[in-house]
């Protein structure tokens, strides 16, 4: 079982970037995954989470109108399209799931991680 979380980057105040999660090992149609960061001397967050049924839901305020989640089930990977991206949102990236069909904010309850992708935005 494995999640390779892939598209980190530099890019400039404004621009956009999308991440990818590709799962091994499992099918994600049954499972909600979230994507969490952390940024340097911060705990890692929540910052969003597609469940299921593939409906989103917003952990962190700060991303809404720019970030959104989606799952293609035929290539079970999630993605995360960020857009109008802000140097507060630099941060190593990461894909969890706990397997379970419901999406949870606690990253201690996600049982398999991603290796995070750096995300670096300069202003």
């Amino acid at each position: 079982v494995q999640l390779q979380a892939s598209g980190g980057g530099l890019v400039q105040a404004g621009g956009s970037l999308r991440l990818s999660c590709a799962a091994s090992g499992f099918s994600l149609d049954n499972y909600a995954v979230g994507w969490f960061r952390q940024a340097p001397g911060e705990e890692r967050e929540g910052v969003l989470c597609i469940n299921f049924n593939n409906v989103g839901t917003y952990y962190a305020d700060s991303v809404k109108g720019r970030f959104t989640i989606s799952k293609d089930n035929a290539k079970n990977t999630v993605y995360l399209q960020m857009n109008s991206l802000k140097p507060e949102d630099t941060a190593v990236y990461y894909c969890a799931t706990r397997r379970s069909a419901l999406c949870t904010i606690n990253p201690r309850a996600m049982n398999y991680w991603g290796k995070g992708t750096q995300v670096t935005v300069s202003s």
